[in-house]
């Protein structure tokens, strides 16, 4: 390649992202990436052993903001019942900006969902580890009562699935945002209630 030095990882990853942003999923190949980076295919696949690896890297890189926003949310000195309904609230709002803003790596996001893809799964183990430490810490002083944080962490999924899982948010992308907003933090208040009353 007329003597340019091979791209990193992370070049490859960020041509990969804007391809499948500007292009989708289904349009973004190893080749096309390779030919962007101005390397052979094998090039790519040193880093990234196959088209899905490399899209599920891409998946991951993307969930990162997410992650690090809600943490900040998590590990926050705010009461937890004021804090469980921030973090919750940031959850939702979080994936429906990317749904809006970046909607082919929504696509491809969903796509990896519907194959249960490690990935989806690890993103999914990282968001109930925030929630979970925040039921954990309502519960240490008793503020949430239940037998469990497992019972509580799957009320709150049961309760707010239309607002927090990601093939119901898409489902509901031409519905009034601000209603929607607005069903979700009267929602929340009664979720939160149940938990503190012990009704759970």
């Amino acid at each position: 390649m007329g003597g340019k030095s091979e791209p990193t990882g992370a070049r490859l990853l960020d041509i990969a992202t804007d391809h499948v942003r500007k292009h989708g999923l289904e349009r973004t190949s190893v080749v096309s990436v390779a030919r962007e980076a101005q390397v052979s295919h094998a090039a790519v696949y040193r880093y990234f052993a196959s088209k899905d690896a490399l899209i599920d890297a891409v998946t991951a890189d993307w969930h990162k903001a997410v992650e690090t926003q809600l943490a900040v949310v998590a590990d926050a000195p705010d009461p937890a019942d004021d804090k469980l309904e921030r973090l919750m609230l940031l959850l939702a709002r979080l994936y429906r900006e990317r749904l809006d803003q970046e909607p082919n790596l929504y696509a491809a996001w969903l796509s990896a969902i519907g194959e249960n893809r490690a990935v989806v799964r690890k993103h999914r183990r990282r968001i109930r580890s925030l929630i979970e430490r925040v039921v954990d810490e309502g519960r240490s002083i008793e503020l949430f009562r239940a037998r469990s944080n497992e019972r509580l962490i799957a009320f709150l999924g049961d309760a707010l699935h239309r607002f927090i899982d990601p093939a119901a948010i898409a489902a509901d992308r031409d519905a009034n945002r601000l209603e929607l907003d607005q069903r979700l933090a009267r929602l929340l208040r009664v979720v939160i209630r149940a938990m503190v009353a012990g009704s759970v």
